[in-house]
C-alpha cells in the first residue's frame, strides 16, 4: 500500500490536534450532542431541538469554512461522489447508529463519561472501519467505490456549481441556505436560553461549528497542508492501523512519527475526544460507569460494526460527511447525510415504532 509522505512531527501538530479533539469532546458531552438523537427524535417524538441544533452547526461551517477558503487561508476539497458508495454507505451508517445507540461522535464522546456500552461500541467502530479501509472488506468498499458519477463536469461538484461556475453564485446559493436554517431554527427559540446543568441546544450548535472551522485551519496549519477538519471514520481506521502495524498507512493525508509509530493528526485530535468529555463530565458531576445487559453489548458491537464499514464506505460519519463533508457543498457529502437521515429513520421505525403500534 502506497503511503503518503512522512513529515516532522512538532509541538504546534501534537497540541493542536489535542486541542481541537479534546474542545470537540467537552462540547458534545457538555450539550448531550448525539447525531443520532438529533436524527432520531425527529421522527420518533416529533422533537426538533437537536436537529436544530445540528442545522447550526453546519450553517456556521458553510458560511465560515468557505470565507476562509475563498480568503485563501485553507483549501477546501470537496468530495469525489460515489453514488453507489454515498448512498449505500450512508444509509447502513443511519441504521448502523440506532443499532449502537450513538453516530460516530456520540459513541467517542459517551466512552468519555463511562458509558461501557459506548466504549464496546468505540471498539467495533474502529474493527469494522480498520477491515474496510484495509483488510477483508476491502473488496466490498471498492466495489461501491468503482461507479463515479461527474455533475457539471467534475467528479466533485459542489451544490453550487450546478447553477455556475462564479463566485457570485456560489456566495447566492450559501446565503439562500443559510437563511433556510435560520428561518427553521427560530421555530424552537434559539435566543431565550435556559437554565440548565450543560449547554443549551443553540449554544452547543454555534460552538460545534466554531470548532469545526478551527478544525479546518488547525488541520492544514499544523498538520500538514491538508484541511480535513473534524471526523471520525478514517481516523478509526488509521488508528487501529497504527496499533497493529506501527503505521497509520494513510494514502491521503499527511503523517508525522512519533516515537515507533507513524500517526496522522486525525488520530491524534480523535484519541482527544473521550479526554474532553471526561473533564466535562468531571466538572459536570455525571462520570459514572454504566453497565448494560449483555443482550444490548452484543446489539451495539454488531450496530458499531456496521458503522465502521458503511461509515468508511460512504466517506465519512455524521461528522466527517454531515458536518465536515457537507460544509463543503460535495454533492457526494449532501447524498451521504440524506441517505444517513433516512436510514436512520427506517431502523427507528422497525425497532421502536412499529412494535408500540404492534
Amino acid at each position: 500500500m502506497e503511503e503518503t509522505a512522512l513529515q516532522s512531527v512538532t509541538f504546534g501538530y501534537i497540541i493542536s490536534a489535542l486541542i481541537c479533539g479534546g474542545l470537540l469532546g467537552f462540547i458534545l458531552q457538555r450539550g448531550r450532542f448525539c447525531m443520532n438523537t438529533a436524527f432520531r427524535d425527529t421522527i420518533f417524538i416529533k422533537e426538533f431541538t437537536l436537529f436544530r441544533g445540528f442545522l447550526i452547526a453546519l450553517g456556521v461551517m458553510i458560511v465560515g469554512s468557505n470565507l476562509l477558503n475563498d480568503m485563501g487561508i485553507i483549501e477546501l476539497k470537496p468530495q469525489t461522489f460515489y453514488p453507489l458508495a454515498n448512498i449505500i454507505g450512508g444509509f447502513l451508517f443511519g441504521v448502523g447508529m440506532v443499532l449502537a445507540s450513538g453516530c460516530g461522535s456520540g459513541i467517542y464522546f459517551k466512552a468519555g463519561e463511562g458509558q461501557i456500552a459506548a466504549g464496546i461500541a468505540v471498539i467495533g467502530f474502529l474493527i469494522g472501519a480498520g477491515a474496510t479501509f484495509y483488510g477483508v472488506l476491502n473488496p466490498i468498499y471498492n466495489a461501491l467505490r468503482s461507479v463515479r458519477l461527474e455533475i457539471a463536469g467534475k467528479p466533485n461538484a459542489t451544490l453550487w456549481e450546478i447553477f455556475g461556475q462564479d463566485m457570485t453564485v456560489k456566495w447566492i446559493v450559501i446565503a439562500v441556505v443559510a437563511v433556510a436554517i435560520f428561518v427553521f431554527i427560530l421555530k424552537d427559540k434559539p435566543f431565550s436560553l435556559g437554565k440548565q446543568k450543560g449547554f443549551y441546544w443553540s449554544v452547543s450548535g454555534l460552538l460545534i461549528g466554531f470548532t469545526g472551522i478551527l478544525t479546518f485551519w488547525a488541520s492544514q496549519y499544523w498538520g500538514g497542508g491538508f484541511a480535513r477538519g473534524m471526523n471520525f471514520t478514517t481516523p478509526s481506521a488509521e488508528f487501529i492501523s497504527t496499533i497493529i502495524t506501527g503505521s497509520a498507512n494513510s494514502r491521503f493525508f499527511p503523517m508525522a512519527a512519533i516515537g515507533p509509530f507513524k500517526i496522522t493528526w486525525g488520530v491524534l485530535a480523535m484519541i482527544s475526544v473521550p479526554l474532553g468529555s471526561y473533564i466535562s463530565a468531571k466538572i459536570l458531576k455525571e462520570f459514572a460507569w454504566k453497565i448494560p445487559s449483555a443482550q444490548e453489548l452484543l446489539i451495539v458491537f454488531l450496530g458499531s460494526l456496521l458503522m465502521g464499514f458503511s461509515g468508511i464506505t460512504a466517506g465519512g460519519c455524521n461528522i466527517g460527511q454531515g458536518l465536515t463533508g457537507v460544509s463543503t457543498l460535495s454533492i457526494g457529502s449532501i447524498s451521504a447525510l440524506i441517505a444517513m437521515i433516512l436510514g436512520n429513520w427506517t431502523a427507528v421505525y422497525f425497532r421502536f415504532i412499529k412494535p408500540m403500534q404492534d
